[in-house]
Parts: C-alpha cells; sequence; structure tokens
C-alpha cells in the first residue's frame, strides 16, 4: 500500500489537549467487521462485548517523565532534553532528543534545577536532533532516578501545546501501568478505570498483561511512499509465561481475544508460534503491520482514532479492512470524535 492512501483532513479542533473528565466516559466508535455496523457509545459500554473466559491483553508499561528542561553552560540558553533510551546504568548513558539542535555540541555540558542539582555532558551526536549525554551524578542508580523523576516533566506529545499540568501525571499513564520505559503511554489503555477493570473481571474476562515500552519511533512519521520501504524504531518487549497461557487457553475456547493497543497488538505479533499460539519471550520488535496482514493472536481491538498517514492508523486498517476503517474516519470527524492521544476509543469486533 501507498503512502497516499492514509491521508485524511482534520480540524485542529478535533486534536483533544485534556483527557474526558472521567476516564471511562470518553466516547467510543464500535466497528463491527463482518457486518460493517458502526455504533456511538460511551467507553464503558465496552463490558457488554465480553463476557466469561474472553481475554483482554494489556501493556502494563509505564511513562516515565522524560522531558527535561535545562541550560546550556557559558550562554545560559535554554535547552529542552527528551529522555529515549537509558544506555547504561552504571555509566549513566542516555540517547536524547535536543532542542533546539543546532546549539549543542559534543563537549558542551548542560545544568538542570535549582543550583545545578543535574549535569550532563554531550558525548556524541546520533542524529540532527539525537544526542548522547554522560550524567555527571555521584550518587546511586536509585537517587539518580529519584533526582530524574522530581526534574522530569510528562511528555506529552508535541501536539498538546500546552505545558504538562499537575493532573496530567496521573492521567497520561493507565491505571495497570507498572514497569517504567516508556516515552509516551499506550494510550486505549488510559480509557479503563479501575472500576471498569473490576466490573469486566466480574465478569468474568481474564486479563493478560504484556509490555511494550513504547518509544518515540512509534509515532515517528513515514516519509516514503512505498510502505514496505519504511523501518520503524525498536522497541523493547516482554511477554511472560502466565500472560501467554492466559491467551493461549481463550484461543483454545475460541472466545474473544482483544488487544487493547497497537502497543499490545505489536508485542503479541512479534512472538507468535507456528501453530498460531502466543509464546513467552524477551527481546526488541521494530515490526511495522499495514494492510494486508494477517493477525495471529487477538480478534479484535482497541484502540484511539489516531493521525493520518500514522503507522498507527496503518495497523489499524490491517486489522479493520482499509476501507471500513477509512469509512469508520469519516464517520468520526463527521461526528466530531477526539483524535489522539487524549481522544475517544474504537473497539473494532
Amino acid at each position: 500500500m501507498k503512502l497516499s492512501q492514509f491521508k485524511f483532513n482534520i480540524s485542529d479542533s478535533l486534536l483533544a489537549t485534556h483527557p474526558s473528565s472521567s476516564r471511562d466516559e470518553s466516547r467510543l466508535m464500535v466497528v463491527d467487521r463482518k457486518t460493517g455496523k458502526i455504533e456511538h457509545k460511551v467507553f464503558k459500554d465496552i463490558i457488554n462485548y465480553f463476557g466469561e473466559d474472553d481475554c483482554m491483553i494489556l501493556n502494563n508499561t509505564r511513562v516515565f517523565p522524560a522531558r527535561l528542561y535545562g541550560n546550556k553552560e557559558k550562554t545560559g540558553a535554554k535547552i529542552e532534553v527528551f529522555l529515549l533510551r537509558e544506555l547504561n546504568k552504571e555509566s549513566k548513558l542516555w540517547d536524547v532528543l535536543v532542542d533546539p539542535a543546532r546549539k549543542i555540541r559534543i563537549g558542551n555540558k548542560l545544568y538542570f534545577g535549582e543550583n545545578d542539582m543535574l549535569v550532563a555532558e554531550v558525548i556524541d551526536n546520533t542524529t540532527s536532533r539525537g544526542r548522547t549525554l554522560r550524567f555527571l551524578f555521584d550518587g546511586t542508580a536509585e537517587e539518580f532516578r529519584k533526582t530524574i523523576e522530581s526534574l522530569g516533566h510528562t511528555p506529552l506529545p508535541k501536539y498538546i501545546k500546552r505545558k504538562a499540568e499537575p493532573a496530567d501525571k496521573e492521567r497520561y499513564q493507565t491505571v495497570y501501568a507498572k514497569h517504567e520505559g516508556a516515552v509516551a503511554a499506550p494510550t486505549a489503555g488510559l480509557h479503563f478505570s479501575r472500576e471498569l477493570l473490576k466490573r469486566l473481571e466480574l465478569k468474568g474476562v481474564n486479563m493478560a498483561e504484556v509490555t511494550l515500552h513504547v518509544g518515540l519511533g512509534t509515532f515517528r512519521p513515514v516519509e516514503v511512499e512505498d510502505l514496505t520501504k519504511h523501518k520503524m524504531d525498536s522497541e523493547q518487549f516482554i511477554i511472560q509465561a502466565d500472560a501467554a497461557d492466559t491467551v493461549n487457553k481463550a484461543r483454545a475456547k475460541k472466545k474473544l481475544i482483544c488487544a487493547v493497543g497497537t502497543t499490545s497488538m505489536r508485542a503479541v505479533e512479534s512472538s507468535v508460534s507456528t501453530t498460531g499460539e502466543l509464546k513467552p519471550a524477551s527481546g526488541w520488535t521494530n515490526k511495522f503491520i499495514f494492510p494486508p496482514y494477517d493477525f495471529s493472536v487477538a480478534n479484535c481491538m482497541v484502540t484511539n482514532f489516531h493521525m493520518p498517514e500514522s503507522t498507527l492508523l496503518m495497523m489499524t486498517a490491517a486489522f479493520g479492512g482499509y476501507d471500513l476503517i477509512m469509512h469508520a474516519y469519516k464517520v468520526a470527524v463527521k461526528e466530531k470524535y477526539r483524535f489522539f492521544s487524549y481522544g475517544d476509543a474504537m473497539l473494532i469486533l
């Protein structure tokens, strides 16, 4: 398929800059792949579509406060540093993005916090905006992490043109987040409240938790018309044996297996046996899913409304069927659904 096939027009007014007042009261579009029927619901109505021994796959990654604001040595110029990936715990080496990048050269020192609580030295250029930093910090790894926590800001997506607010610390995180490592939230999961999860469990729906640490590569623009030429950045994922077992039991009973979000879907599709069962695994995946694609594990999916020409929209179209999903998106624009990270949700059956 071609990049241009995933173009559509969307008004800035439909990009959600704040979450809904309650997690499970965002809107929910329900799309039936067999009939093509589209229904308009509230997210907590999702409980009506699932029953005993069905399974939901949740990504339990936890977002860390990856955005730091500091100053360059000598000039005092303001610099934004976005932490991407820890390369070495002992040496405190990190891959980061810097803005404005033209001012940051190898050998520069950057200072963060009052009284220069944290100092970093630029030791390498990786891309036009990418740098490798060594943090100069004498304390333990735990003390270093606490310092990052205290100085860091919630890494809201760039389209949200406001500073992170105290409420974002909790709302840009799923209620089941456990393992820190993501620089962006697995946003389909943001709609689940603790109460809704409890009600699903009481109904007999089983939860299988996997981990995929979402990186910024998920949102990197596709810059080639021929989708087969696009390369995804690698993201770390972990599938424990108990999660694989829960999924495979539902599969054996021919029950609904619902991937909550594109990240959960990417994780499970990265570790499938020749018989179509989910295998325990730990590693890195750069799997890029776009139409046509045969899915092996999940037979339904929860996802947000994504941006035009994004890899997230491409995976959604691969799962729901290109024509049906692009039609559903036209309906979503007409009905003023809220798009992207803090937006509304779609359930594809």
